[in-house]
């Protein structure tokens, strides 16, 4: 698979989110990601209104769906979104639900094994009910609770190779991640890389002499692409 660099649109309001997309798509970047802060605060509108603005690019409801399964698909496809994000903490039948709309409506389903005991098996299991691909996460609350009790922040960089090799789906690393750890996950196999936003431009490789961020993620972008394709996991189950 080609890699793919998704920005994830965790902004509050329209106009905001919109001056950021915009700013992201004339630099390069393939997905746009409404962020579940953009979601709670704007909903369906929120959506729509990425997708008028960018009638041709693919865009991720990040719902973080628990219940509800069909019916919150379904109002984010009519709303314009391409996939829609299910979490593997939800009951099989909630995923089951998601996949089934995703194949009604044309729209690809992300399983997200945030805060699952083992997140290996977590993405296997995503992968066995039909999800198209893993989003493999460590939350914003577990990192910093655990950074601030003094112990060592988890990353999804500490299990990536294992949750690729485990599945024959796409796998993106999200949560924690400074912007060159996340630049470099193709290496892992993962070929789809999250970038935040707002942004900031951490890593001295990708500044620019005048400080200007669309250059700057024009950059990250041209990093992300040069690794062409990524072979993904091996198939398992005759997939």
């Amino acid at each position: 698979m080609k890699t793919i660099v998704q920005i994830s649109l965790d902004l509050t309001n329209i106009p905001e989110a919109l001056e950021t997309a915009e700013m992201a798509v004339r630099a390069g970047v393939d997905w746009l990601e409404a962020g579940t802060p953009l979601i709670i605060a704007e909903g369906m509108h929120g959506v729509r209104a990425l997708r008028e603005r960018f009638p041709k690019v693919p865009i991720v409801a990040d719902l973080k769906t628990m219940d509800g399964g069909y019916l919150e698909a379904e109002m984010m496809a009519k709303a314009g979104a391409t996939h829609v994000v299910v979490m593997a903490r939800a009951h099989e039948e909630t995923i089951r639900c998601v996949v089934k709309a995703g194949r009604d409506l044309g729209v690809k389903v992300m399983g997200d094994n945030m805060v699952c005991p083992d997140m290996v098996a977590a993405a296997r299991w995503l992968e066995d009910l039909g999800c198209d691909f893993v989003v493999h996460h460590i939350g914003y609350d577990e990192r910093r609770g655990i950074a601030a009790r003094g112990e060592r922040m988890p990353s999804p960089l500490d299990q990536l190779r294992e949750v690729v090799q485990a599945v024959g789906i796409p796998v993106q690393a999200v949560g924690g991640l400074s912007l060159e750890q996340a630049v470099r996950t193709p290496e892992t196999g993962a070929p789809l890389v999250v970038l935040g936003a707002p942004l900031t431009i951490d890593a001295d490789s990708f500044k620019t002499a005048s400080g200007d961020l669309e250059s700057s993620l024009r950059l990250i972008c041209e990093k992300v692409h040069a690794y062409g394709d990524v072979p993904i996991g091996k198939p398992r189950g005759g997939k």
